[in-house]
């Protein structure tokens, strides 16, 4: 499909696209070359060998394929030892990932460089959008007049506020003034200090830019996105709000890549099978993203606590990425793999049994899961990937914030939009959350008056959202003026 704008100049223009590499980050903006491309605009998009294999091969929605325009430049990274997950840490934050963060930062930036400087010497314009956290990219190219570079923000308005504030001593004052009665969450526990200081490292570089792009949208947070585009450190750069990247619509393909990237024939995921089985808005779905991993006994509380409620379910138990996803599974290194794997096995397992959901082990079609018609909850960690992929598809969530972002999406998600329910309470993140409680969430959720007010906001929300996304709306809009301002003459 290509978009036409008759009022688009004839300049010549193409893209460099350079994601963070964690799959969150690389799944936004491999999404963002989807509507790019649209316009028929030629986007490099830059990674390392494993890290564009592996959002290649867990993309969903749309096929790459399809788009010549797309160019994959798959830089060679020297291997690097990279720890396994520790479900036990105090700080939830995968800094097992660190090693790849630090190595893609120092062995992505000479191949950048050359290739930003031979496109741009055959090239009218270049534009480099980087994702924040990888901002020396736009110090790459501060020094040639036909670059431009724009800074692509993967979390929430309302959360990048928040970190906005808190970073110059403001959040409290800022938050109490904009939202008096919301909760106020600081980024202690979200972090480790060696990934602050990474983000402070990067965060400096970002003001060279000419704009910033932001994966949300008016019907989601239109106040939050407003008191962004003033903050001083945007130094009165433009502002394109235009999220979700993530298709909103689900489009079959006749084949698909597989692990290795090979065309295959489509085939429908076995638990889409299952979900057609199912009662409307019966089921609910269970996913903790790429970067967490439960201890043994938190997952025991979850298994009993799914049982208790006799809800039908659709649990995705895995393992937290390792810095290469393709060399098999790892686990925490407090205990061996085998015993491991046996605790959680077994918990999960016995609950699978008795017949009330499926648990899929490894990759799940999250998109293809949150659209179908009979799920009626999504238990999340509140990434922003699947806040706003289950937002744009109506379906309320049960939050479960574990680090990053997730507890200021969290709020957002309960308090200020009231599309879910909290399952964890921040202040008490040490804590393992009970069956009790996970039993009261769930049927608050999917049995009660309050939960159906809640299930009613969010399929509102998600209509508006989807809405924005179609011709003349908010997001379309947006991402026009992002085309047009790029391609002006």
């Amino acid at each position: 499909m290509t978009t036409t704008m008759p009022e688009l100049s004839t300049v010549d223009v193409v893209m460099v696209v350079v994601p963070f590499p964690a799959q969150g980050h690389l799944n936004q903006l491999l999404h963002f070359c989807h509507f790019v491309c649209s316009y028929d605009i030629p986007v490099h998009f830059i990674g390392s060998i494993t890290h564009n294999r592996q959002v290649r091969s867990r993309l969903h929605g749309w096929n790459p394929v399809a788009f010549p325009n797309l160019q994959f430049h798959d830089f060679p990274i020297p291997a690097y030892a990279v720890p396994p997950p520790d479900p036990h840490s105090s700080i939830k934050f995968p800094s097992h990932l660190q090693p790849a963060f630090d190595a893609a930062l120092l062995h992505l930036r000479p191949h950048l460089s050359l290739l930003i400087k031979s496109l741009s010497g055959i090239t009218t314009r270049v534009i480099v959008v980087h994702d924040s956290l990888m901002s020396f990219a736009a110090n790459l190219s501060a020094d040639l007049s036909n670059v431009e570079s724009y800074a692509f923000h993967s979390v929430s308005a309302f959360a990048t506020l928040l970190f906005q504030w808190e970073s110059r001593g403001i959040m409290m004052e800022q938050s109490m003034k904009i939202c008096p009665n919301v909760p106020v969450v600081s980024s202690d526990g979200c972090f480790t200090s060696d990934f602050v200081e990474f983000v402070k490292r990067q965060h400096k570089l970002t003001a060279a830019g000419n704009g910033r792009i932001i994966n949300t949208c008016r019907p989601i947070e239109a106040k939050f996105i407003d008191l962004f585009a003033k903050e001083p450190n945007l130094q009165n750069k433009p502002l394109f709000a235009i999220g979700p990247l993530n298709p909103v619509t689900l489009e079959e393909h006749d084949k698909v890549e597989d692990v290795n990237l090979n065309l295959v024939p489509r085939k429908r995921h076995e638990c889409l099978r299952w979900l057609d089985k199912q009662p409307e808005s019966s089921v609910i779905y269970i996913s903790f993203g790429t970067t967490s991993t439960l201890c043994c006994r938190q997952i025991n509380e979850l298994s009993a606590g799914l049982d208790r409620s006799q809800m039908k379910f659709l649990w995705v138990p895995r393992e937290a990425d390792k810095g290469d996803i393709f060399e098999g599974e790892c686990f925490s290194s407090s205990v061996s793999e085998d015993e491991a794997t046996n605790k959680k096995s077994s918990a999960v397992s016995t609950l699978a049994t008795k017949g009330k959901g499926i648990v899929l082990r490894g990759w799940a079609p999250q998109l293809e899961i949150l659209g179908h018609p009979a799920v009626g909850c999504f238990m999340t960690h509140c990434g922003w990937n699947s806040c706003i992929e289950s937002m744009s598809f109506g379906v309320p969530m049960a939050a479960w914030p574990l680090h990053s972002e997730q507890p200021r999406c969290a709020v957002l998600v309960t308090e200020i939009l009231r599309v879910g329910i909290p399952v964890r309470d921040w202040g008490r993140r040490d804590e393992i959350v009970t069956a009790e409680n996970i039993e009261s969430v769930i049927k608050r959720l999917m049995l009660s008056s309050e939960g159906n007010e809640v299930r009613s906001r969010a399929k509102s929300l998600g209509s508006s959202i989807r809405q924005a996304t179609f011709d003349g709306g908010d997001s379309k809009k947006e991402f026009e003026s992002f085309i047009s301002h790029i391609c002006r003459p």
